[in-house]
């Protein structure tokens, strides 16, 4: 029970950056009427949808995989739902691409899509998260930093690491990875709270930039406590959306939503999952159909709250590395968002250069699951290799299950293969080949 909630613990810090992250993305963008969210609003609703959905795979799924608002499909909420219609409209679209996916998970089309995958595929989307999870802790935490130049990725500060935030961040980093060598219980975890303390102690004596932090600066709040503000709970139109953007442009973004809802979860459920060691023989996921359906109901439940949808964070991989196994974790997990209901302040101290970190370890771990794939079989080697690379290069879970489902079909039809090939599979390349195309079809159709 103790690595359980341990695990839990550590999940929530990995990912409790969300609670300020979401509102200011959904926060920061304007509807057709120009009407804006309010930000402590999206705050409350965030963290009430994340403790709801994450207790209820607990409980109903039994498995160590929190949710919470996803990064990428709030990005397509905020910029290129909510321009074409009002917000209430836009969250409608959401509980929509949640029932969609219900749907699927109930008729068992989406188990039977993630079962026709191959082993070798699901080791390499394993891998491919354990690179996307280490790049979003470098990136993160400003140790790694986009340039508009070249290279497009640098260390630090035009290549050079010369702040206190990266200190902070080089200091976890290496604490972790010290202790979990050592294999101290709780390394993880240890780190994170120690990081903190550190961050906490230079932001008070000493000279950091004013974002120099990123999105959470490690100030000692003023109060504890704070009112939640469910403002925003219920506020859904389920179907204005296509009256007033058109059917055609609706359509386009319910299915950019369902698509990316339904494959970066499963992405992340077959990646934590192998990771935890909780797969079969076969590669297969137990109660997968009980974690689908959840998943569903979550991005659903993301909709009601206008805190976009739901879908399981494939930071739950720090929390397996912390030994959490069994929807014992979620609780935790679960508990701790609701708790940050009334603790928004503390929220604010924890920075990202405190639990990256975390991610950076649990991608190293994830990463070594590439020594079970057959390299000298010409058939998986690319299909893995798009698989892994894409992922991190596009940052997106998504487009790296997409290039490798397509090469794979690919690869299998020029070998002459094609009869092997699971024929969900090839109703599947085809989805991605649209989905990779959408740009020309709504360029076909006129939509922005």
């Amino acid at each position: 029970m103790a690595r359980e909630l341990r695990g839990g613990v550590t999940t929530f810090f990995a990912m409790a950056y969300i609670i300020l992250l979401n509102p200011i993305i959904l926060g920061g963008a304007k509807d057709v009427t120009g009407a804006q969210l309010s930000i402590p609003q999206l705050t409350t609703m965030t963290a009430l949808s994340a403790a709801v959905t994450t207790v209820i795979m607990g409980l109903v799924g039994n498995a160590p995989l929190a949710l919470a608002a996803g990064l990428g499909i709030n990005a397509v909420v905020a910029f290129q739902a909510a321009p074409e219609m009002t917000w209430p409209q836009a969250m409608g679209l959401v509980v929509i691409e949640g029932a969609i996916i219900v749907l699927l998970a109930l008729t068992g089309v989406r188990e039977r899509i993630m079962n026709a995958i191959p082993l070798a595929l699901k080791h390499a989307i394993a891998v491919g998260i354990g690179a996307f999870i280490a790049l979003v802790g470098l990136v993160d935490s400003g140790f790694v930093t986009s340039n508009a130049a070249s290279p497009p990725l640098a260390l630090g500060t035009g290549g050079h690491l010369e702040t206190w935030p990266t200190v902070v961040f080089a200091f976890a980093l290496l604490l972790m990875i010290v202790l979990y060598v050592r294999k101290v219980q709780g390394a993880i975890l240890i780190g994170i709270v120690a990081a903190t303390v550190l961050a906490v102690v230079i932001q008070a004596n000493a000279s950091v930039k004013d974002g120099g932090w990123g999105v959470v600066t490690p100030d000692m709040p003023d109060k504890l406590f704070a009112s939640p503000d469910f403002g925003l709970l219920g506020e859904v139109d389920l179907f204005g959306g296509f009256g007033r953007a058109g059917v055609v442009t609706a359509l386009v973004v319910l299915f950019t939503l369902v698509l990316s809802g339904f494959f970066d979860a499963m992405g992340t459920i077959l990646g934590v999952s192998d990771e935890a060691g909780l797969v079969d023989e076969r590669g297969q996921v137990p109660r997968l159909g009980r974690v689908l359906s959840v998943d569903g109901v979550s991005a659903a439940l993301g909709g009601v709250t206008s805190s976009s949808a739901n879908t399981v964070f494939v930071e739950s991989a720090a929390g397996v590395g912390e030994g959490a196994r069994t929807g014992l974790a979620n609780l935790a997990t679960g508990a701790l968002f609701a708790v940050t209901l009334f603790l928004t302040p503390l929220a604010q101290v924890v920075p990202a250069q405190a639990a990256a970190p975390a991610l950076v370890v649990v991608g190293a771990l994830m990463m070594a699951q590439v020594a079970k794939l057959d390299w000298d079989d010409i058939g998986i080697t690319i299909p893995a290799f798009l698989t892994i690379v894409f992922m991190p290069f596009t940052y997106s879970i998504t487009n790296g299950i997409g290039a490798g489902v397509v090469s794979y079909t690919l690869v299998q039809a020029a070998l002459g293969r094609w009869r092997r090939t699971h024929w969900l599979l090839w109703v599947i390349s085809a989805v991605f080949v649209v989905y990779f195309g959408l740009n020309v079809v709504e360029k076909i159709f006129g939509i922005k």
